[in-house]
Parts: C-alpha cells; structure tokens; sequence
C-alpha cells in the first residue's frame, strides 16, 4: 500500500485540430467495454471515429453526444444521453447525480453489480492480452464491507462550496455538482485531515497518517494480505522485500510468516509512511525515497520475496530490471490499473519470470476501478 492512486484530472488543455465537434449527437451502437469506465463507439461514414462513451453498456443501442473532440482528433469522448435498445443489465442509477454531465466519480451505477465485475474482468483480460500477451482466466471477486456496491469508501474527498454545502466534480472537469448524499461513501466517512489513525487488520493494529494513503475499502485490506500472502507462500527464514511498503501493511504480515522481521526489507516514497512502517513492523529494515533510486544504491542481495505495490503508473523498467537482479523466487504484484501491471509482466517475462496466478477485486463497486494481485514466478 503506497501513495494515493491518482487524482481527479481537469479537462486537458490543448490545441485545436480543426471545428469542435462537441454537443453534436449521434445515433450508433455500442462496442466492447474499454479500460477507463467507457465503451468503444464506432460511428459510421462520413465519421469513422471511435467515440468513447460514458454511461453506455455494450449491445445497446443509443445516442450519442459528443463531449470532446474536433475534426482533426483520432477518436472523440461522449456520453449516452438516450438509450434506444437497453441491455437487459441496465439499471436505474441509485444516485441522482450519476448521470450524463452529472458527478464524476462513479463509471456504472447504470449497471447490475455482476455485470459491473465481468466489464472489469473483460479489462484486465484484454490488457494482458494486448500488453502482456498472454491469455487469462479473469474473474473479479466481491469483497465484502460494502451494501450491494454502496457504501463502502471509508475516506472521501469533497469540493466545499462557498454556501457550506458538498459537491463533486464532473468527469474529466473542473466543474462541480452539488451532492447531498454520496450513496459509495459510508456515513462515517472521513475527510483528509491531519493527524494520526490506528486501522486494524486481523488482529493487527497499524499507525496511519490521517491523510496518508490506506485503503478505503474495509474489505480491501483483509482481500489483498490474505492474497499476497497465499500466493507467496513465505517459508520461516525466508527473507522480503516490499516495495512502495506504505506504513508496512504486507510486511507486518510477511514478518509473522517469516518469522523474523530482521528478514524484512521496506522502500517507500513517503518519508511520513516509512516514519510509521518503522512503528508498525519493529526490527524490520526501512528506507524512505524513491524506489528505483533507493534499489540503484543499497539492498544489492538476493531476497526470496519481493512484494510490488507500486502507484497507478506502476513499477516500470527501472524497478523491475532491479527487482530481477535480486533473483526472488517469487513476486506479488499488486496493481489498480490492469494496463501498468500488463505492461510490468512483459518486463517480468523478459527476465524470465512467468505469470503463475492473478485474483480481481472489486474494492471500488460502482467505478471502473479493479485491484489485481498478480503473482510471478522464475
């Protein structure tokens, strides 16, 4: 568990490629799922552009309103405005906001929570196809700490409004809506702030920054310890290490099995998370900074494990030629974007590292977001 997964991004500020095609609307059918809470538009001659499209299911029949692009751009982006042919797993969003031009922050209130879990599954399988080429089994898991997909973001972040109220952004904006009630968020949802938690694991108890990183699923924590460490399956006098370690949350566990925290290794970026990870797993190794520069410089051993939970951009090049220097038995990988992690595989196979299993969890229900751990093996 490492430093927040990202942020919201304003609108992207760029030149024009011709007219603007925005608020013009089109009639089409809907594609296959695609990475990002969208689905891919093709729309007919005279158009021939791909239009990725908010608020749609595959299959269905709609109409489409452009949201960006102009004449010169490669594809557009759009939202379903009218639903013409409905998918039999279309619903009624629960929330008034989740909606065309409405809030952001939730991809699929307008589908099934199953259907939800086999879109992510298409998208994880797809990008280890395209990126990683290789061909897996994906089924995306329930955690459980939510109600039906709602209810379960333990942190929430809001825009505070001048006459007191709570609003979030719309998608890929700066602009704002007002929302009364966020249905994902729990009603003792905290805000960001100073200071320090104490979050409990198991019968383990962690030191947190309050407006450090943790997962807000309650679920989450349990779901990827539980996986990281039936994957690695750590043997007594093995030695770890965990890379972008947050306040030590796999390590704290991998000691246990390990049965010495001596044997255990933490880099983290967050000089305030190693701070913490030093109370949280006593006796065990830490080093705040970057990681490949951390690994370029100190820890040139053989370690038995290696435990990977990079931010969404992943490992990339640099940390895996080092992690594979360091010759592990055995990698845990754990990802929120099924494209980074994809990309780090192909850089793992080329060391000779093969993908051996790879579990989904559904710790953000309602949003394109999935959670991978992925395990690697020489």
């Amino acid at each position: 568990m490492s430093r927040p997964r990202g942020r919201q991004r304003g609108q992207r500020s760029r030149s024009a490629k011709g007219r603007s095609r925005v608020g013009e609307r089109f009639e089409a059918e809907v594609g296959p799922v695609a990475h990002g809470g969208h689905c891919v538009v093709r729309l007919p001659e005279p158009e021939s552009r791909v239009v990725f499209t908010r608020h749609a299911l595959p299959g269905e029949r709609v109409v489409v309103e452009i949201t960006e692009g102009t004449e010169g751009d490669r594809f557009w982006r759009g939202d379903a405005v009218e639903v013409l042919d409905p998918s039999p797993d279309r619903v009624t969003a629960p929330c008034p906001v989740a909606r065309p031009g409405g809030c952001g922050g939730c991809d699929f209130q307008h589908v099934t929570l199953t259907r939800q879990r086999l879109l992510k599954a298409d998208v994880v399988r797809e990008q280890m196809g395209r990126l990683a080429g290789l061909d897996v089994d994906v089924t995306v898991e329930a955690v459980p700490g939510d109600l039906a997909g709602l209810r379960w973001r333990t942190r929430h972040r809001y825009v505070h409004l001048p006459d007191g109220g709570l609003a979030m952004r719309q998608h890929r904006s700066h602009r704002t809506v007002r929302v009364d009630d966020c249905l994902i968020a729990r009603h003792d949802a905290r805000e960001p702030q100073p200071g320090v938690l104490v979050e409990t694991v198991g019968e383990q108890q962690f030191e947190v920054a309050a407006d450090g990183f943790w997962q807000v699923h309650p679920g989450a924590p349990d779901a990827l310890v539980g996986a990281v460490l039936t994957m690695l399956a750590p043997k007594p006098g093995e030695k770890v290490l965990d890379l972008y370690a947050g306040v030590g949350l796999f390590a704290r566990f991998l000691a246990d099995a390990v049965g010495d925290p001596s044997l255990v290794t933490m880099v983290e970026g967050d000089a305030t998370a190693s701070r913490h990870a030093l109370r949280n797993v006593r006796g065990a190794r830490v080093t705040a900074g970057d990681v490949a520069e951390v690994l370029a410089a100190s820890y040139d051993e053989p370690f038995d494990l290696v435990v990977l939970d990079p931010p969404r951009e992943g490992a990339r090049r640099a940390v895996v030629d080092l992690v594979a220097d360091r010759a592990p038995r055995a990698v845990a990988y754990v990802a929120c974007d099924p494209a980074a992690l994809a990309r780090d595989v192909a850089l793992f196979a080329a060391h000779g590292y093969r993908l051996e299993a790879l579990r989904a969890f559904d710790l953000f229900p309602m949003t394109h977001h999935v959670e991978c751990v992925a395990l690697l093996v020489r």
